[in-house]
């Protein structure tokens, strides 16, 4: 019986590592494309609220899982899961279809915006196997290794998160 199961946990292990290879490659090679003719400029601040509204969430369902709500748990992570897939969706239109917006503060706060915006790049990488190898092994009923990498995954998402609303804060006052 255990040789069934081994291979379709085999298998998710392939997929969340091709995705996570897949969706930073992507966005990096979707910086190179401009579609032309396409006003986008009202999302950032829509793609930064979901980012806020995810943090939020995830405060939540952490704060449920604690005190025993288990089913309130896996809909919030679930629905954080989803807003995270429309935040990428957003993201990706919009640097599709317009310049990237160059920083326009100086001293401690420029410092401050690209300490911020690389540390939330480099982990929102990092953060993608780890949500989806959090979130199978809730699916499959292994909770034991689900709360061990989930006390990783966490403080992680959770910066990502609020990092990118801090990110659009710094960087709204210079959209064109």
């Amino acid at each position: 019986m255990k040789a069934k199961v081994e291979p379709k946990k085999e298998r998710y292990r392939k997929r969340i590592i091709a995705l996570s290879i897949l969706i930073p490659v992507a966005i990096a090679a979707l910086f190179g494309i401009r579609i032309e003719g396409y006003d986008t400029s009202f999302l950032p601040p829509i793609y930064a609220t979901i980012n806020g509204i995810t943090a939020l969430l995830l405060v939540t369902a952490v704060v449920a899982v604690k005190n025993g709500k288990r089913r309130l748990h896996e809909r919030l992570m679930k629905t954080c899961i989803a807003l995270s897939c429309m935040f990428l969706a957003l993201y990706l239109v919009y640097h599709s279809t317009s310049e990237s917006t160059p920083f326009g503060g100086e001293g401690f706060l420029r410092y401050l915006y690209y300490f911020v915006l690389v540390t939330h790049i480099l982990l929102s990488i990092g953060v993608i196997p780890m949500v989806l190898f959090t979130f199978v092994r809730a699916l499959s009923g292994d909770f034991a290794r689900h709360r061990a990498i989930a006390r990783y995954t966490f403080p992680l998402w959770l910066y990502v998160a609020a990092s990118g609303v801090v990110v659009y804060i710094m960087i709204s006052p210079y959209y064109g």
